[in-house]
Formats: C-alpha cells, structure tokens, sequence
C-alpha cells in the first residue's frame, strides 16, 4: 500500500492525534479513513439507514394542493419563415 507524508501545523496534528485516541485506532488509520471518506464515490455505508426514516417530530404531511393560478399568455414564437433568408437557426450573432 502506498504511503503519504504531509505537512500540518502543531496544533492541527495534536487534534489529529486527539480524535484518533478518542476512537480507539491509531492516527495514520484515523487519517486514512478521512482520505477515503473524502474522495470515495459513493455514500457513507449506513448513511440512507441513519437518514430515511430519522425524523423525530410529528408526521409530516402534504397539505392539500391549490388550483394551478391563471397566467397571462405570452407572445406566439416567431415562425422560421418570418426571420430574414439564411438567419433561420443562425446563432452567430
């Protein structure tokens, strides 16, 4: 497995090492896990499990829909054949 070495400021590697004691692994797991947890391409195992369904307030409900509102009509599009010869589809302007 390839290694990295980077570069932190004092205060940033003591905090590095602080979470990782916290959760028990050692700081190059800790950081490795960050990295991973970063750049992967898809989603956190258990996210939708803690997501969907995680409402705790009261049941949510759709409130009844209004009638579609009354919109002024807007002007016809112009017909290719009103457009001056050889500017129908011209998008060189």
């Amino acid at each position: 497995m390839p290694q990295m070495h980077l570069y932190v400021p004092q205060n940033i590697a003591q905090e590095v090492k602080r979470r990782a004691t916290g959760k028990g692994v050692s700081t190059s797991r800790y950081l490795a896990d960050l990295v991973k947890r970063e750049v992967a391409d898809e989603w956190p195992a258990g996210f939708f499990e803690e997501v969907i369904g995680g409402w705790v307030g009261e049941p949510l409900e759709r409130p009844e829909q209004l009638p579609l509102e009354e919109r002024t009509e807007l002007a016809p599009p112009l017909d290719k054949e009103i457009l001056p010869a050889g500017r129908a589809g011209d998008d060189r302007d």
